[in-house]
């Protein structure tokens, strides 16, 4: 089973907060809300948050931004996972990956099943890894961003997290652009 290695200390990343709606300002938006006071609490750093429009090329040109920048090493969206015409962020997502974390998906599902049951079906959370930044696109609920924070990225963006997690690999993540 997983655990918390206390012998260990705890090493913060720097996570960048994207909220993708078309009608959410920031003094409405209670799912990043939800992000920033859970990040913060486990002792990571806000590097930046915004608010944008479901436009999948808006969302890729600033996910390509965050991924450029030295001081990010994780992004989180929240909103525009779902099935309709508008919810461009999963693909927004995919048009940067350089690998795609399909586990991450798949166990937010999971997670979710227990809380909404067959409603989780209609949710497209995925994860994905490029330029050494790791990227998180989650559902726009409150309930779906506090699902994914406590039960999936809290452990796993802490180095202490036994017996692996995603921490322990950041530096490497990047290595095959400094082979050439």
């Amino acid at each position: 089973m997983s655990r918390i290695d206390e012998s260990l200390e705890f090493i913060p990343v720097r996570i960048a907060v994207l909220t993708v709606s078309d009608t959410r300002a920031l003094d409405e938006d209670r799912s990043g809300q939800v992000l920033v006071e859970r990040l913060a609490a486990a002792g990571h750093v806000l590097a930046d948050r915004r608010i944008l429009r479901d436009e999948r090329a808006e969302i890729a040109a600033q996910l390509r931004a965050w991924i450029a920048d030295p001081g990010i090493d994780v992004v989180i969206s929240t909103g525009g996972t779902g099935l309709t015409g508008r919810d461009v962020t999963v693909e927004a997502h995919r048009d940067v990956y350089e690998k795609e974390i399909e586990a991450f998906g798949t166990v937010f599902t999971i997670l979710s099943m227990e809380k909404i049951g067959t409603s989780a079906v209609q949710s497209r959370a995925t994860g994905g890894v490029a330029g050494g930044t790791y990227l998180f696109a989650l559902p726009g609920s409150p309930g779906a961003c506090k699902d994914a924070w406590d039960g999936i990225l809290a452990p796993q963006l802490d180095y202490r997290h036994r017996p692996c997690n995603f921490v322990e690999i950041l530096p490497r993540l990047d290595e095959h652009r400094r082979r050439k």
